[in-house]
């Protein structure tokens, strides 16, 4: 049984998956890596199975029908056999000494049969034409260097876990019945937050493990993309919330740390909606708030009194101004796409 399987969804991905995978490989032994390809008419195949042949101890390779990001992950859960699993886009890739860094705690971990359940580490903003990166870290929400529960962690307003930053038991996954829908952008959201009620100990190891390559403009991640992706991201949202509503969550702070993901995203959806700004889409974004509001009244008040939630619906087109601005702001300070 390995110790971390690493998925690596890939669909035409032959320009750059070599240094996604490459990085992957510094992990040794103690790694697993499946590469899925997910429908690619270019190379991606061709070029997953020579690494096969090279590593076939190491590394997996699935081929299946177009189905998406989410599918693709989806595939790598049905077929890991790490005791710990992480998503590894094929456009990014994994630090090789803080890799190391994880894997020996990864390691002491089980060997004490600590029952660590989901393991928290920075990642890296790689903006293309931006000299100095921005790292996203997380001393100042959680204790560092030791094993905590939820009532440890305090996220601030602009703080957040992204599928970058987690590493997740696998039974917790797989216990989760996380299922993400194929042929839908945006799914790493789900990814992150289903597993939460099932998470009980966490641990935030200070390693910068993820580079976050984002500023190519064919990315799903990229503003304009994601405006016209518009509907894909409210699918995404009330997914969540119906998550959400369905969730045995025992305690108050997993419940607070699951409102505060989906504030985030509420507040995503809102934005894109008033930057795309045709009558059409802000009808949009009010229908959203109100289905939330009918779905889930408590959930509603207390993002609808959030910082985010007062001011993505601020009155007016002066209101709206104040809100972009205030989005502009944010995106210029941590360097998102």
């Amino acid at each position: 049984m390995k110790l971390l399987t690493v998925t690596i969804p890939c669909y035409n991905s032959q320009d750059y998956m070599e240094k996604s995978i490459r990085s992957a490989l510094n992990g040794g032994d103690r790694v697993e890596v499946i590469i899925v390809d997910d429908g690619s008419t270019d190379d991606t195949l061709k070029i997953a199975n020579k690494y096969h042949e090279k590593f076939p101890d190491i590394i997996k390779v699935i081929h299946q029908e177009n189905g998406g990001h989410g599918e693709a992950v989806n595939t790598g859960i049905k077929n890991a056999s790490g005791l710990y699993f992480k998503v590894l886009d094929s456009d990014d890739c994994l630090g090789k000494k803080a890799l190391a860094k994880v894997l020996d705690l990864l390691e002491d971990m089980v060997s004490k049969d600590a029952g660590l359940d989901m393991l928290i580490s920075n990642f890296m903003y790689d903006k293309q034409g931006v000299k100095h990166k921005k790292i996203m870290k997380y001393k100042r929400a959680m204790p560092v260097g030791k094993m905590f529960g939820w009532e440890d962690l305090h996220f601030g307003k602009t703080q957040y876990l992204l599928m970058h930053s987690v590493i997740y038991r696998t039974k917790v996954l797989r216990e989760c019945g996380m299922v993400l829908p194929k042929h839908t952008f945006y799914v790493d959201n789900i990814y992150v937050f289903q597993p939460l009620p099932f998470v009980k100990n966490i641990y935030y190891l200070d390693v910068c493990l993820y580079k976050y390559y984002i500023g190519r403009e064919d990315q799903s991640v990229n503003e304009s993309i994601m405006i016209k992706r518009l509907d894909q991201q409210y699918r995404v949202t009330r997914l969540m919330l119906d998550i959400y509503n369905k969730s045995h969550i025992e305690n108050k702070q997993t419940d607070d740390a699951m409102i505060h993901y989906f504030d985030m995203m509420m507040c995503v959806s809102s934005i894109l909606s008033i930057l795309e700004g045709t009558k059409q889409r802000l009808k949009d974004k009010e229908t959203l708030w109100n289905d939330l509001k009918e779905s889930n009244p408590e959930l509603y008040r207390r993002v609808r009194k959030s910082i985010l939630g007062r001011t993505m619906n601020l009155p007016g087109k002066a209101g709206r101004k104040c809100s972009v601005l205030g989005y502009h702001i944010t995106q210029k300070f941590f360097g998102f796409n």
